[in-house]
């Protein structure tokens, strides 16, 4: 009898063992992005193909694009963190004031490139992030390429000639920017400023090139403005891709590799590379419409980095009153930058 019983509980053992090495699980994806932008067409998509031939087709994505999973792109950080959606690819940026340690990546003249920018924002992001995204696994965080602006009215040459302008913001800290140099900063979703600029209600927009041909803004406007390669970009915006933490840790420990072998700092090193590799062909397609394309000189770039220093120092004086060390992240995260640039 003890022997029968020995034997029960081994195959019992034996059952269960292959019961969870053998689960299957369809994680729901929600994002913001319509199918042919790049982030779903060049990264999402094919990492869940890659996932899915890694697991066996165990695990399986069901992609919620362009919102279609219902609710606002502002929900989507507490619908992961709630197991609403398995995973969302969103900006915390669209919860102002929420995710403060990560808004430093967003402050204006940050960034030279993507890559190097969005392999610096991993790096912060562990010392100084993740209390914030507790009940949330962070896959990647990320930023797009540098922001500049492209406006219908006339050509931006220097700081003077963006007063009165009435520019589209993305973020909170380009809407200081803006109006701190004598701009009309407005929000609205990216969705609505090729008719706002059509029709007069937006004089243009600040936003990365990606941006422009996937929203019609580059036939709506003439008139571009970069600053030169040796400088930062004006703004750029940071990106992350959660997945729910219960989730996550519901998954046997096969399942869990795969996932952890395809998320961190290379995923988010690949998001970046991805938008930087968009710049030159959205460039084209506005230089193609003989549309002006004008760098700052490095003094008129170095002229704006000076006068956006006062940004800096309410959003140091904004996250010291939290209790976060806001001159030192500041520091540490132009450190991480210049770092990740030399490479």
């Amino acid at each position: 009898m003890k022997r029968l019983l020995n034997h029960s509980l081994i195959a019992l053992a034996a059952l269960s063992a292959w019961g969870a090495h053998a689960q299957e699980v369809t994680l729901k994806v929600h994002h913001i992005w319509p199918n042919t932008a790049i982030v779903p067409s060049k990264v999402l998509n094919p990492w869940c193909d890659k996932i899915a031939l890694e697991s066996k087709n165990r695990i399986k994505c069901q992609l919620m694009p362009a919102m279609s999973g219902g609710g606002t792109a502002a929900q989507l950080v507490d619908r992961v963190k709630d197991g609403v959606d398995d995973m969302v690819l969103t900006l915390p940026g669209y919860t102002p004031g929420r995710f403060p340690s990560t808004e430093v990546f967003e402050l204006p003249f940050m960034s030279y490139n993507a890559e190097s920018t969005s392999r610096a924002i991993w790096d912060y992001t562990q010392k100084y992030g993740m209390k914030e995204f507790v009940g949330t696994k962070l896959l990647a965080i990320w930023t797009h390429d540098e922001g500049y602006i492209h406006n219908a009215k006339h050509p931006i040459k220097t700081l003077a000639d963006l007063k009165g302008l009435k520019l589209r913001a993305p973020t909170r800290q380009t809407t200081k920017l803006l109006t701190l140099m004598g701009a009309s900063a407005i929000g609205m979703p990216i969705t609505g400023v090729a008719d706002a600029i059509s029709k007069g209600t937006l004089d243009g927009a600040v936003v990365p090139w990606e941006t422009l041909p996937s929203f019609r803004i580059t036939e709506n406007v003439k008139y571009h403005t970069e600053t030169p390669q040796s400088r930062p970009g004006l703004y750029t915006a940071v990106l992350m891709w959660g997945m729910n933490q219960a989730k996550y840790d519901s998954l046997p420990a096969d399942l869990k590799a795969i996932i952890d072998r395809n998320s961190g700092a290379a995923l988010s090193a690949q998001l970046g590379r991805t938008y930087d590799e968009s710049q030159a062909p959205a460039r084209k397609v506005a230089e193609e419409r003989k549309n002006e394309v004008y760098v700052l000189p490095e003094a008129e770039t170095d002229n704006w980095i000076k006068a956006s220093a006062p940004i800096y120092d309410s959003w140091v004086a904004d996250v010291e009153k939290k209790g976060l060390p806001g001159k030192a992240m500041v520091q540490e995260a132009r450190e991480l930058v210049q770092k990740y640039s030399k490479k």
